[in-house]
């Protein structure tokens, strides 16, 4: 990591520590866990090349877990997360060991149709307190420290945020990275120079799915509830969204996308009602057929250029 980057993630860090003097906590911790979730798909679709229809399986399974595990089984807070996140992974292996087995369209087909019938299960289960959802979930206490307080909880989500970044990008820049961006970029040769193709997008999968369940996990202690639309295919939809509008395959472009999109809508919904998927739709339009790279993908080859004219 070269010292450009390094100060650029140590001035991020610091501007997430300074946040809730001038922003409002709740709205930036709502950022932090969708980036994450766009992070995490992010890492098997902009990294590996699979397209999936059906994420929103995994954050939703870890909120229910955790939402349950937390106001039922009273579990401590920790335990709780670790609890949901455990499920998202056990989830992402099971679908992800039947998914890899086609490639393309079909996998993603594959994907969403699995994800739908995790979503029936989530209607139709007791424990998940169906469309009215699974509510007054207690956020507990960690460390001493009193959740209640949103402050409190603002710098576990951004520890929680950090760490997963962490790991996401040394995933990146490590062997295991690099195998799957040949596995994106040519299969049949990376097949042909003695990788095992399928463990690897197993691998991929179940990291992502683990990962989104955290993020999902984190949601439910931030809004004290779990609904099924954290299952439904629309946020699927949402978080394809924020990796191609930040920019797919670049280490920072699904966090500005999930600041955008959550912001848009935060800002929106009261303003214009249902007209916000309207506007959603149309900048994913406007993105796939002026900005291709993605805001930070354009970004860094605009800055690419201007280094280029000025040597």
């Amino acid at each position: 990591m070269n010292r450009r980057v390094t100060v650029a993630y140590l001035i991020g860090l610091g501007l997430l520590l300074i946040a809730p003097t001038f922003l409002y906590p709740i709205l930036v911790m709502k950022v932090l866990c969708f980036a994450l979730f766009a992070c995490a798909f992010n890492l098997l679709l902009g990294y590996t090349g699979l397209l999936s229809f059906g994420h929103a399986v995994f954050l939703g399974s870890a909120a229910y877990v955790t939402g349950h595990a937390l106001k039922v089984w009273e579990l401590p807070t920790l335990l709780g997360l670790l609890a949901g996140t455990g499920a998202a992974t056990l989830l992402g292996w099971a679908i992800g060991s039947l998914a890899i087995r086609r490639q393309g369209i079909y996998f993603a087909m594959v994907t969403l149709a699995l994800a739908q019938m995790v979503f029936f299960f989530f209607l139709q289960a007791p424990f998940t307190g169906g469309e009215d959802g699974l509510q007054g979930v207690p956020r507990g206490t960690l460390f001493g420290l009193d959740l209640a307080e949103d402050i409190n909880l603002y710098y576990l989500v951004v520890a929680i945020f950090a760490g997963s970044f962490w790991l996401i990008q040394r995933a990146i820049h490590s062997p295991f990275g690099q195998i799957l961006k040949a596995i994106r970029e040519n299969e049949p040769r990376a097949i042909s120079l003695g990788y095992d193709v399928a463990k690897y997008k197993l691998l991929a999968f179940v990291l992502s799915a683990g990962l989104a369940g955290l993020a999902g996990a984190t949601k439910t202690l931030v809004f004290k509830f779990a609904t099924l639309s954290d299952a439904h295919w629309h946020t699927s939809g949402e978080v394809v969204l924020m990796t191609l509008l930040g920019g797919m395959g670049t280490v920072f472009g699904p966090v500005v996308g999930a600041t955008v999109i959550v912001t848009l809508q935060n800002e929106l919904a009261d303003k214009v009602g249902s007209l916000v998927t309207v506007i959603m739709g149309a900048i994913f339009v406007i993105c796939v057929l002026a900005f291709r790279r993605g805001i930070v993908g354009e970004s860094l080859a605009l800055y690419k250029r201007m280094i280029g004219q000025k040597l």
